[in-house]
């Protein structure tokens, strides 16, 4: 199936094309520059928290947070990329089921999470703003795809070991990525109940860490990351077609495409419809939650161990298990 005949032409299926093309390219270029600088929310937020650029950690997480399931709501029943706005699918048709799963997954990070958290630091207002814009792009990109007749063709024709092996992929790492939060959660937790007066007044507001045990923290320092990682790959797998094709996977054909400046002169210059055809939304998000989150992880755990010392241990990888 070639995806550029499977969609209504139009205005929005240009801006589609630029939104896939952009936000990749985005991300690519974004990664590098945060392995330099410290995003500002969590332990990295600003000590001095007197400008009113710094606002409440938990209604800004949910904020931003809340602007991605609504977008995909919204693109998801308006169906932009068909000629005329399908009925609302089945529950049980496989669009539907991946819709449930995209919903679910917000509904835990944009809801019930912040709610549940006992304290969040807080955050510098540009991390809500770039927030607020990803999550935009990105639910409009996923509401869109799945609604279109590309994805619900491919979700017809895709066999079922493919789409439960994916689905279950989804699962586990959402049940680990929630459960490693947890484990995050109940230090907070701890740290709330020591720092409380008799009377139930907070001593220390100050956030507390403590060096994570159990689950994967054996092995690596964000396995919450980790987790959201296999969660988006098992969803990408069970939504669309690999990115690219096997027969291009080759050393003497990637190397030298690389190693050509004229290849990003034509990506960055070439009409959006022709940027990487294959690389659908969910593999976008894939690639762009790894690309933005590896080095927050890896800053992450060169503090735990400034923090921590001798303490922490050494054996911990960042976040991917014995390699990273």
């Amino acid at each position: 199936m070639d995806p550029t005949n499977m969609f209504s032409f139009g205005r929005a299926l240009y801006l589609f094309n630029e939104a896939r093309k952009w936000f990749t390219i985005s991300s690519v270029l974004t990664a590098p520059v945060l392995l330099v600088i410290d995003a500002p929310f969590g332990r990295f937020t600003p000590k001095d928290q007197s400008s009113f650029l710094i606002v409440d950690g938990r209604k800004a997480w949910m904020l931003m947070e809340l602007v991605s399931p609504l977008m995909f709501i919204y693109t998801f029943v308006t169906s932009p990329l068909t000629a005329k706005a399908p009925l609302l699918p089945s529950p049980t048709e496989p669009h539907a089921i991946l819709a449930i799963c995209f919903l679910l997954h917000y509904a835990n990070r944009a809801i019930i999470s912040p709610l549940r958290t006992p304290s969040r630091s807080k955050t510098h207002l540009i991390v809500t703003v770039s927030g607020i814009i990803f999550n935009v792009i990105n639910g409009s990109l996923m509401g869109s795809y799945l609604s279109s007749p590309y994805g619900r063709m491919y979700l017809r024709t895709v066999s079922s070991p493919t789409f439960y092996t994916g689905l279950t992929t989804w699962a586990l790492g959402l049940v680990g990525n929630i459960y490693h939060d947890e484990i995050l959660l109940n230090i907070r937790r701890k740290a709330n109940s020591k720092g409380k007066g008799k009377n139930g007044d907070d001593k220390n507001k100050s956030e507390h860490y403590a060096i994570p045990q159990g689950g994967l923290y054996s092995l690596i320092s964000y396995p919450n990351y980790f987790c959201e990682w296999v969660e988006w790959f098992g969803y990408a797998l069970a939504a669309s077609p690999l990115p690219f094709r096997l027969s291009d996977l080759s050393l003497s054909t990637i190397i030298p495409t690389l190693l050509n400046l004229q290849t990003y002169k034509d990506i960055i210059n070439g009409p959006a419809s022709n940027f990487a055809p294959l690389l659908s939304p969910p593999w976008i998000f894939l690639l762009s939650e790894f690309l933005l989150m590896l080095p927050r992880a890896y800053k992450g755990h060169k503090w735990y161990h400034s923090k921590f010392g001798a303490s922490y241990p050494k054996e911990r990888k960042a976040a991917i298990p014995f390699i990273l």
